[in-house]
């Protein structure tokens, strides 16, 4: 079983409705929103700029809980949901008891065949006349959505446009009247402790109030390309998908969307998109319907310490290039080995803070990069481009996983790798279905015990480079190899394709 904290396979999806309802009792990231209890005992002030706990949330609820909204979708259930969905008994397969209920687990998946059902979630109106904010898995491939005031008035919406990449919908309804509405807030000013207030729609039972605090800052748990959560401490359950977190002004800081959780319900870590990611999402949605996003086309990795040392990087840091995509803003102006660590004046401390930053940028601007390349940093000056279908905005690689392909002849051991290597020839291309555009080594065998293996290479994978130097043969591997001990070099930096991905390894030789 997946632990609590493993988001690797998880994503949030549309809660509170009989869809998938037994599948989903065994997930562990649940989309959902704030429910727990007021914590009882004030923060301390440490600094003079840290906040009391406030005595109550009752005039913060007062102001803000008329424009809070449960959002309702209906979703047509087909004949493979209701596969996915389970028997309403689980017996061993072939067993007596199996026989006895199939019949009636077939009648049951008749009646249910093509069956609507209703999702439900929240939402929170951003302008008098009428516009709603939510998450799109939500209303995803919903029929129809409905919105229910407070007051207990209904209303059909209308779908403006959504952004999956960031969980985000934008809804319409029109109301005799002007509706009551929230504004966004500025999530950058929030800090780990500061109070924070809910209201949303849990398990359908209509407005309810929490309150927490934020937990931490920038999370990325795996749920989009664009990952850089708010984690509160209060509650978030089935049905507040979509709902606000308000800070203590009122203003709406973030977007409840996701929980850890080792059982579907609550054990206190949720996680919202902060408002500052949110607005220029929604602003383009009302605009135009969709989302205009920046492109560079490039493929990255993280910087390891490891990585860093190899590079003569003073601290690991920025994106690493590993791969510049063919007609993109930066085929000519980046290259393999290139590390990202600026961006218009702003530092790129980590990998994954370059795709927003991209992303934020409208295309046809032109903006200023600082690059780390041969032992020295470098400005560059690039056209972002406009983001296209399944085009990465900086893609972001992966730890190749394991392969085996059948050694080719003439390959070549490297003991201080714990390796062995063969040509990339003709046949070697044909089995293991390399391109033709990829020069390199191919690895024919990996030691478990080698620095190769703890870096995940496998075999199949092609060797490009040692170093700034490209290999061709097996011997190529060898020299430089030895040539980086000879010069005491505790570490050598590859690059490796894997299966079309390209990315740097760091192998620490003394452990060779």
């Amino acid at each position: 079983m997946m632990s609590s904290t493993d988001f690797n396979n998880i994503r949030p999806r549309a809660v509170g409705s009989s869809k998938g309802w037994s599948s989903r009792r065994k997930m562990f990231l649940a989309v959902t929103a704030l429910s727990g209890a007021l914590l009882a005992a004030p923060i301390a002030a440490t600094t003079a700029e840290a906040y009391p706990a406030p005595d109550s949330f009752a005039d913060l609820a007062a102001k803000v809980t008329p424009a809070v909204v449960n959002v309702s979708s209906t979703h047509k259930v087909t004949q493979s949901d209701m596969q996915d969905e389970g028997a309403p008994f689980d017996f061993p397969k072939g067993s007596p008891f199996e026989q006895l209920f199939k019949p009636f687990q077939e009648q049951q998946r008749r009646q249910h065949r093509n069956e609507k059902v209703t999702s439900l979630g929240s939402g929170f109106i951003i302008d008098p006349a009428g516009y709603i904010v939510t998450n799109n898995h939500v209303i995803d491939e919903a029929s129809d959505i409905e919105v229910t005031m407070t007051d207990g008035k209904e209303y059909p919406a209308k779908l403006i446009g959504t952004d999956p990449k960031t969980d985000l919908a934008l809804l319409k309804i029109s109301a005799p009247q002007p509706l009551p509405f929230v504004n966004f807030g500025d999530s950058d000013k929030e800090r780990v402790g500061d109070w924070i207030m809910a209201v949303g729609n849990p398990f359908g039972l209509g407005g309810t109030v929490t309150a927490g605090i934020v937990s931490a800052r920038g999370r990325d748990i795996n749920a989009g390309p664009f990952d850089d959560f708010l984690q509160l401490d209060a509650a978030i359950n089935r049905g507040n998908s979509g709902g606000p977190t308000f800070d203590t002004d009122g203003d709406v800081v973030g977007i409840n969307t996701a929980i850890a959780s080792p059982n579907g319900g609550s054990v206190g870590i949720g996680f919202a998109i902060p408002s500052n990611m949110a607005k220029p999402v929604i602003e383009s949605l009302r605009a135009h319907g969709s989302v205009e996003r920046g492109w560079l086309g490039v493929q990255i990795q993280k910087v390891t310490p490891d990585l860093a040392k190899a590079l003569g990087l003073p601290q690991p840091e920025g994106a690493l290039v590993a791969d510049v995509q063919a007609d993109s803003p930066a085929q000519k102006l980046l290259k393999t080995g290139d590390v990202v660590v600026g961006y218009n004046g702003q530092t790129v401390n980590e990998m994954r803070e370059l795709p927003r930053l991209v992303a934020a940028t409208k295309p046809q601007t032109k903006v200023e990069l600082t690059v780390w390349r041969d032992h020295q940093m470098q400005k560059i000056s690039v056209n972002i481009g406009k983001l296209k279908g399944e085009q990465q905005v900086a893609d972001n690689s992966n730890t190749p996983d394991d392969s085996s392909p059948d050694a080719s002849s003439g390959s070549v051991d490297v003991a201080d790798l714990g390796a062995s290597f063969a040509p990339l020839d003709a046949a070697t291309r044909s089995q293991l279905n390399i391109d033709k555009n990829v020069k390199g080594v191919v690895v024919s065998n990996v030691n478990d015990d080698s620095p190769l293996a703890e870096q995940g290479i496998a075999e199949g994978d092609v060797i490009e480079r040692i170093g700034d130097t490209a290999v061709t043969t097996p011997q190529d591997v060898s020299r430089l190899t030895k040539d980086a001990k000879a010069n005491h070099q505790s570490v050598v930096m590859m690059l490796v394709d894997h299966q079309g991905q390209e990315l740097f390894v760091a192998v620490k030789l003394e452990k060779a």
